[in-house]
């Protein structure tokens, strides 16, 4: 969907197409075409931040007091929008997305100066310990225990579903420091250090073949009171401030938009009807089509949210209708490139074989091997950030006042 721009907003949309063509590095986006999961390793995704950084472009969300780019609503969709049309990594939201924006606008001046740098220098790799094993989308059921002793809390409990907790050396939690009062009042915020003795992390091997969520395990870990973010008891209210973010933080129409390009373009290529490939079938057609009328429904629906927030007002509960759609699309465009590859969409040396000596290019192609674990992976995406259930009840309740 193309938009009308101002001369100076065409003057950047230039400037960033510019930059990426130039500085973008092959091996970064090969990493990323090659990546199951919503994020790449850390060794693909930092040097890539890095090089962000270095232009003053990592904190694009961010405002300029804080270190960022200080940059209107649309800058920031046009810059999602080139990356995503140059095949540039996802930037790991964790700390960049979700905890920075808690920081500066509930941390304390010390806390500002101390974790904001160091999220924009790389020294810091952050995960999310919010989920439990009782407590997923409930998670006013939490268990994880905060005690205050002194100038430290004493935690114990566990959190689950973390995501690149093997890779990170901090990580942002919910827990419970009030068992007296209503379940959502006595939860707090916290920062953890995971060199802290008494955590442990656990692997969590997916159906997809990846490592990248976890289990990790806090055994009377001492944390300095410093460490919290607000008031005991405010961590409900930074919780939702947070998903929201996590929800509408970014949009995802033009990476949405990206893939399903890249299908279509295989598509072409690959239309010799040999193996299981559907570029010649009606029916795929059918569905890419809806797919691509689908992309373009939610870009508009996220522009629209673009230009409440330029006029200084809140995304709000629109965030889980974005989330919503988005989840739904990226599954659907997943399957997409799974039905078009066939078996083709099998490890390399199990696909040859199928086709003999006439295999067509797919067989070959980094996309088709990677079309089946990113279809497994994609899964989650109705679960994380609040399911779809989750998101329907917000927006009955909030949007349609049901």
């Amino acid at each position: 969907m193309d938009i009308e721009l101002s001369p100076q907003d065409a003057a950047f949309r230039d400037d960033v197409r510019a930059f990426l063509r130039d500085n973008l590095p092959a091996e970064v986006k090969a990493g990323a075409a090659a990546t199951p999961s919503v994020f790449v390793e850390p060794e693909i995704g930092q040097a890539w931040n890095a090089v962000l950084n270095k232009q003053g472009w990592l904190g694009y969300q961010w405002p300029a007091e804080h270190g960022g780019t200080g940059w209107t609503p649309l800058q920031r969709y046009l810059f999602e929008k080139e990356c995503a049309a140059a095949g540039a990594p996802n930037l790991t939201v964790l700390g960049l997305k979700l905890l920075a924006p808690v920081i500066y606008n509930f941390g304390t001046d010390a806390q500002k100066a101390q974790v904001l740098p160091r999220i924009l220098s790389g020294e810091d790799y952050w995960c999310q310990g919010f989920s439990e094993p009782g407590a997923g989308s409930d998670l006013a059921s939490l268990k994880t225990r905060a005690v205050r002793e002194g100038d430290h809390y004493r935690v114990n409990g566990s959190k689950i579903w973390t995501t690149h907790a093997h890779h990170a050396n901090r990580m942002f939690t919910l827990v419970r420091t009030n068992t007296e009062v209503k379940k959502q009042a006595g939860i707090s915020f916290l920062l953890i250090d995971l060199d802290t003795p008494g955590v442990s992390v656990r692997p969590i091997l997916t159906n997809a073949g990846d490592h990248e969520v976890n289990q990790v395990f806090l055994e009377d870990v001492m944390v300095p009171a410093e460490n919290l973010v607000g008031g005991e008891g405010d961590g409900w209210t930074i919780a939702k401030f947070l998903l929201e973010n996590e929800r509408g933080g970014s949009c995802h129409a033009p990476k949405l938009g990206y893939d399903l390009d890249q299908i279509e373009t295989a598509a072409k290529d690959e239309s010799d009807g040999k193996g299981g490939i559907l570029a010649d079938q009606t029916d795929w057609r059918r569905r890419v089509a809806k797919a691509r009328l689908s992309v373009n429904a939610l870009e508009m629906i996220e522009l629209k949210i673009i230009s409440e927030i330029a006029k200084g007002r809140k995304a709000g509960p629109q965030t889980s209708l974005t989330k919503l759609l988005a989840s739904n699309l990226r599954q659907e465009i997943d399957l997409l490139a799974v039905d078009l590859y066939g078996p083709a969409g099998l490890q390399l040396e199990t696909a040859r074989p199928l086709y003999g000596d006439n295999a067509p290019a797919a067989v070959h192609s980094k996309a088709a091997q990677v079309a089946s674990a990113r279809y497994l992976n994609s899964r989650a995406w109705t679960i994380f950030g609040g399911t779809n259930e989750v998101q329907s009840t917000i927006i009955a309740k909030s949007v349609l006042g049901l």
